[in-house]
């Protein structure tokens, strides 16, 4: 369940004490303190992801620092992947400084001390995994904490397009049956990302030509509502795992990547004039989608425009008029009028 924390509705002289009691809930002992004089605002929302708990800190500049906890409660052991949105922030652990800009990630130890420093506004992830589960992961036995994980790399770009699309995507009911295929599919980018090994089951190896073999069974099942991605992996012969970890190397899930085509397909038809008798629901449907209102939603969310604003912008322009054979996809599949979910 999302819980979501905000400074704007409490007094100025209250908010960096509820936010540091709010902090303590999720971090443990520690404490905040403002570099200069100044209104504090912040929030922070916290989400469940593969049975993780995946929190946003947005906040106005604010120095942070964090005491080890009782490590003799196997509970408490504990590590963050923390993936920087906004802002440059310093994180220092075991006397190693990491300076986070836009893209970045890093991994703390939290049952050890670090402290983090930021002199602008700035917003961060915080994934935090039990410490048995990361060195499971990683197969290693000692964290590399506080090493840079550059967004401008090909590895660290795909693992925060990931990490994203892990808080964007959490708790839909889209994404409850992919929770454990994405993240076995995070951990293998995280582990090839700080330079572990990711098991080799000599999958890898071809794994374009099967992504290309993925690409077109999507492509021709786009307007099945059902196609989950059990059935993708079985069209294709590989596992579960296998799928995701293809869509995570991409930096892409596999709901994700879905839902773009869906969409992408019905701004194209939204721009055909042959098309203008078919309503945006009925396109919408067409496609695969089952729910006009969360459709509206995501398509605004893609192309900054409501479905209807978009048609109305577009009405004049006539470039698919050179795609015929597009309307008599419509005439011989026929429209589907309902869908449930």
């Amino acid at each position: 369940m999302s819980q979501l924390f905000s400074t704007e509705l409490l007094p100025a002289s209250e908010r960096i004490e509820a936010w540091q009691w709010k902090a303590q809930q999720i971090c443990g002992d520690c404490r905040v303190e403002l570099p200069r004089i100044g209104p504090f605002h912040g929030t922070i929302d916290s989400r469940t992801v593969g049975g993780l708990r995946l929190s946003q800190f947005s906040s106005s500049p604010l120095s942070f620092w964090k005491w080890p906890v009782d490590t003799t409660n196997p509970e408490q052991h504990a590590c963050i992947v923390i993936t920087q949105l906004r802002g440059a922030r310093r994180y220092l652990q075991a006397g190693a400084a990491v300076l986070l800009k836009p893209g970045d990630s890093t991994l703390i130890d939290s049952a050890q001390p670090w402290s983090s420093h930021c002199e602008t506004d700035c917003a961060r992830l915080y994934l935090r995994v039990p410490r048995w589960l990361m060195e499971d992961r990683l197969h290693i036995r000692g964290l590399p904490v506080a090493q840079r994980i550059p967004g401008n790399t090909r590895l660290g770009a795909a693992l925060f397009r990931i990490t994203t699309s892990l808080r964007q995507e959490a708790e839909t009911e889209e994404s409850k049956s992919e929770d454990a295929g994405v993240m076995d599919a995070y951990f293998d980018l995280l582990s090839a990302c700080l330079g572990q090994p990711i098991p080799n089951d000599g999958f890898i190896a071809h794994s374009s030509r099967v992504f290309l073999r993925i690409q077109s069974f999507i492509e021709q099942q786009l307007t099945e509502p059902g196609m989950s991605p059990t059935e993708i992996a079985s069209s294709v012969g590989i596992s579960l795992r296998q799928l995701h970890r293809l869509f995570s190397m991409r930096g892409h899930s596999v709901g994700e990547w879905i839902r773009v085509r869906r969409l992408e397909q019905c701004r194209r038809d939204l721009m055909n004039t042959r098309l203008r008798d078919r309503t945006i629901t009925e396109i919408a449907f067409f496609w695969g989608f089952c729910d006009s209102a969360h459709f509206s939603r995501l398509f605004r969310k893609q192309f900054g425009m409501s479905p209807r604003t978009f048609r109305a912008s577009a009405c004049g322009q006539s470039w698919n008029e050179k795609e015929p054979e597009r309307a008599l996809i419509w005439s011989s599949a026929g429209l589907r009028q309902s869908r449930t979910n």
